[in-house]
């Protein structure tokens, strides 16, 4: 399995289904997928060990454990070589506020998915990033007020 992985209906299902529920027992996925315990569990491991199924791991509101400020920022850079696209890319690799990060096609070169302690925080970080070797040319940051809709990447139809 690759790029054009070759998967088939159950597969579809098993990833389908531990999006929804990624702590089900091997015997639960089996009888929600409609295989055996054993075959189930081997198609699994094939979707793991070609890299479908990326980890396992709990959504957590971290609102409720502490105040946090999310915000979404527009990133246009100052020059556009490959180079430059690696640097920014390497720069917010390393930060942990960065909970996202895409690169886009059109008039804006990336948007970032921060999450901070709150807008003093999310200032200084911005400082950080012009003041470093990051290459921004100019910045948009969009404070999110509420979350509507948060989920896993939809698995499309075949």
């Amino acid at each position: 399995m690759g790029r054009e992985a070759k998967i088939d209906s159950y597969d579809i299902a098993i990833l389908r289904t531990l999006q929804e529920n990624g702590r089900m027992t091997k015997v639960a996925l089996a009888e929600a997928v409609n295989l055996s315990p054993s075959p189930c569990w081997e198609r699994l491991k094939k979707l793991e060990r070609a890299g479908l199924i990326t980890g396992y791991r709990a959504m957590v509101d971290i609102r409720k454990i502490a105040p946090v400020t999310e915000v979404m920022v527009e990133i246009t850079l100052s020059n556009h070589k490959a180079e430059d696209f690696r640097r920014f890319e390497a720069v917010v690799k390393t930060r942990p506020e960065v909970q996202g990060c895409w690169a886009l096609g059109g008039g804006v070169d990336y948007i970032l998915r921060l999450v901070l302690r709150d807008v003093d925080t999310y200032q200084r970080f911005m400082d950080e990033l012009l003041d470093g070797d990051a290459g921004i040319e100019r910045y948009f940051g969009y404070v999110v007020t509420k979350t509507v809709k948060n989920t896993a990447d939809p698995i499309p139809d075949y």
